[in-house]
């Protein structure tokens, strides 16, 4: 088994170094979900399906990520507070290569 450590601001501001399994084929807003950093009920309502933004997060450090999928797209173009390095946190599947990945949560919508 093989975690990575990845770097989530959360919406309070506060910084938290987590580690993240590679071998679970859970995705970044799971991981934010397992460690509570987000109040349950605010962040991965749709479920990951990429059907709501509330697990919006900006990419502050330099790692590739997949491209944005259509659906990952339309959701963004219709979020709030939408950053050029936004990105669905359910849309970004923890691998290896995202090792020392940094992320801050977007602020909560309405």
């Amino acid at each position: 088994m093989s975690d990575i450590k990845l770097k989530i601001t959360d919406r309070e501001g506060v910084s938290h170094e987590v580690d993240a399994p590679t071998d679970m084929n859970m995705n970044l807003m799971e991981v934010v979900r397992s460690y509570e950093l987000a109040p349950e009920g605010t962040i991965g309502i749709c479920g990951g399906m990429a059907m709501c933004a509330s697990c919006q997060c900006y990419v502050q450090s330099d790692h590739q990520l997949p491209e944005k999928s259509d659906d990952e797209e339309a959701m963004l173009a219709e979020a709030f507070f939408v950053k050029d390095n936004s990105r669905l946190g359910c849309q970004i599947h923890i691998t290896e290569d995202l090792d020392g990945l940094e992320v801050e949560l977007a602020p909560e919508e309405g």
